[in-house]
């Protein structure tokens, strides 16, 4: 394993600050969760997992291509990641008060329904695979990567949305009030907003 523990938390953390900002699929929970409970959310969650394993695999199989055709390509990646955190933080800030609406295809009733509708919300965004192309070479150096580096690479990039997800999903109650609360949402969204900036700050030195 050529990664370091440091790294590794590090991209977690990366991934849990962008879980905790408020999406689609923290609506999606919610709804399935207030009218099926647990049972009724928690497929939605592991539909959401295949596109987290699948995207970070084929974003380090295509970037370590890459770098093996263009040379330095890994530095200028590096650059992006940074500018990628820094954005998403700056605009997540600018937009703090800004709510969130459900999607109706994601809160079909039924297992199979909202296993598909995890599918589709995270297999449907065809940025997710940019952003992490343009993320992982931030925290780890792809060309350096074995099996087992890449293992736990997508295993953290499921393990925390799918915590994360399965939390929000026990605790619908306290999410119910923090969606439907103005300043909540904006309280959240300035934290994650900072906390994305401060990760794109720290990523240049790792």
């Amino acid at each position: 394993m050529t990664i370091t523990g440091y790294e590794l938390a590090l991209y977690a953390g990366a991934l849990l600050v962008l879980f905790m900002t408020p999406g689609p699929v923290w609506v999606a929970l919610t709804a399935r969760a207030l009218t099926g409970g647990f049972h009724a959310a928690w497929p939605l969650a592991l539909g959401v997992v295949v596109g987290d394993v699948l995207w970070p695999f084929l974003a380090i199989l295509g970037v370590t291509w890459i770098v093996s055709v263009f040379s330095g390509f890994m530095l200028f990646l590096k650059g992006v990641a940074t500018v990628v955190f820094l954005a998403m933080g700056y605009l997540i800030l600018k937009h703090a008060d800004q709510t969130i609406a459900a999607d109706s295809r994601l809160t079909r009733p039924g297992m199979w329904a909202g296993f598909l509708a995890g599918l589709a919300a995270i297999l449907g965004n065809p940025k997710a695979i940019l952003f992490y192309m343009g993320v992982l070479p931030g925290f780890f150096d792809l060309t350096q990567l074995t099996w087992v580096d890449i293992t736990a690479i997508c295993a953290a990039s499921f393990v925390v949305p799918l915590v994360g997800n399965l939390a929000l999903a026990v605790s619908i109650d306290r999410a119910r009030r923090l969606l439907a609360s103005p300043r909540a949402v904006r309280r959240t969204n300035l934290t994650a907003g900072w906390l994305l900036i401060a990760v794109g700050l720290v990523i240049p030195f790792t």
